[in-house]
């Protein structure tokens, strides 16, 4: 069934390595970073994870008052960051995470109504989401809240 008993809160600083624990556990096989190091090995000495958790801190550090927490009696079991270019009126949804056992239960949609709802307030004009195209949960997600796709884009990427 849905989860009924989710509250969402702002971030807080202290809630930055839980949310890296549950996107490490959440990305396997989906992470770009992941396919670049598959492909090349590990980037500057660090592997996939590393990156991956370094994104998080980067946009929680660039836009703390953008990332929100869900949680479950008092237990984080998901998370969303974003990012906002206010002189061209737009938000992006950086990161969505939640813990497996919470998947399928509609916490990640409540997320993204919640940043969403967010960016209105903003009065900001158009939102924007990235994934993987085989990332098939997110597809579905996104476009059952109203995205449209507007094109792919191919990653290169070279060894020097």
């Amino acid at each position: 069934g849905r989860a009924m008993s989710i509250t969402i809160r702002p971030f807080r600083p202290a809630d930055l390595q839980v949310m890296q624990e549950i996107t490490l556990a959440s990305f396997p096989g989906i992470s770009l970073d992941q396919t670049i190091e598959q492909k090349f090995g590990e980037q500057n000495g660090h592997d996939w994870r590393w990156h991956k958790a370094r994104h998080i801190e980067l946009e929680t550090n660039a836009n703390p008052v953008g990332a929100f927490i869900a949680e479950e009696g008092g237990r984080t079991v998901a998370y969303v960051t974003t990012t906002l270019d206010r002189a061209a009126g737009s938000g992006r949804i950086a990161n969505l995470a939640v813990v497996a056992e919470m998947r399928g239960r509609g916490v990640g949609r409540q997320l993204i109504e919640h940043a969403l709802a967010w960016f209105r307030a903003e009065e900001l004009s158009y939102a924007l989401i990235e994934s993987m195209s085989h990332n098939e949960v997110g597809r579905g997600l996104y476009t059952s809240v109203g995205f449209q796709e507007i094109g792919q884009l191919v990653h290169y990427a070279m060894k020097l």
